[in-house]
């Protein structure tokens, strides 16, 4: 047994462009996980825009530990779009689900409390992935 055991890539049977995507879907979760995890506010006030004043400390650790989780997720879809093709309907499956969830609590009733109406990019970008998501999704269900 080992870490990484033999690739799938030959078995999979969906489209390939929905396998890239996936890969370039990886990178854009690993590049803001390493800012969340590295900078000194975990981007919430530099990037998001947050007001830090009420609860810095909390918030900035939250970041950070989102931004963890982040990079880890980030790189197990990069593995499955490089290495574990037969997987990637089931990562943006759940990447769907994750986005979608995502949309939910930052559109819906739990965002409506941010201050002025303010959305930080990642609001406006997971708006965007849901339907794009949706169709990589599809695009790797159907055979090539």
């Amino acid at each position: 047994m080992s870490l990484l055991p033999a690739s799938t890539n030959g078995s999979y049977r969906g489209m390939k462009a929905a396998a890239w995507g996936l890969t370039v879907i990886a990178a854009a979760t690993i590049i803001p996980a390493l800012l969340h995890i590295g900078l000194p506010d975990g981007g919430a006030g530099v990037i998001g825009g947050l007001d830090l004043s009420g609860a810095e400390r909390t918030i900035v650790s939250l970041f950070a530990w989102a931004g963890t989780t982040q990079f880890v997720w980030g790189l197990m879809l990069l593995a499955i779009s490089l290495r574990y093709r037969t997987l990637v309907p089931l990562g943006l499956g759940l990447l769907t689900v994750e986005r979608a969830l995502h949309t939910w609590n930052m559109w819906g009733p739990k965002g409506s409390h941010l201050a002025g109406g303010h959305h930080p990019p990642e609001a406006w970008a997971t708006l965007v992935s849901v339907p794009v998501l949706t169709l990589l999704l599809l695009m790797s269900l159907r055979r090539a």
